[in-house]
């Protein structure tokens, strides 16, 4: 079990390795966007991953509230960023 759960997290590791990537050098803001939110489904992951491992279920509900605000965020963003006609 230990092993599987390192295999994960490294993957996640690696994940928000290439995703901070395309954060930084993103060509437009929508890209950035995109990549916002997978770095915050990325530390949800690791937030699930270390209360899988750690045996701690007071964790749920964080995990809960960032995926709320990071859904609300995405929706703010996109509904303002997209051209009215």
């Amino acid at each position: 079990m230990n092993v599987v759960l390192v295999i994960a997290g490294v993957l996640l590791v690696a994940a928000a390795i290439i995703t901070t990537y395309r954060l930084l050098d993103g060509p437009s803001t929508l890209d950035r966007l995109v990549a916002m939110d997978s770095i915050l489904a990325v530390s949800m992951c690791g937030l699930a991953l270390w209360s899988v491992y750690s045996l701690d279920t007071t964790i749920v509900p964080a995990i809960v509230a960032l995926s709320l605000v990071s859904f609300i965020g995405s929706v703010s963003v996109a509904r303002f960023r997209v051209r009215d006609e």
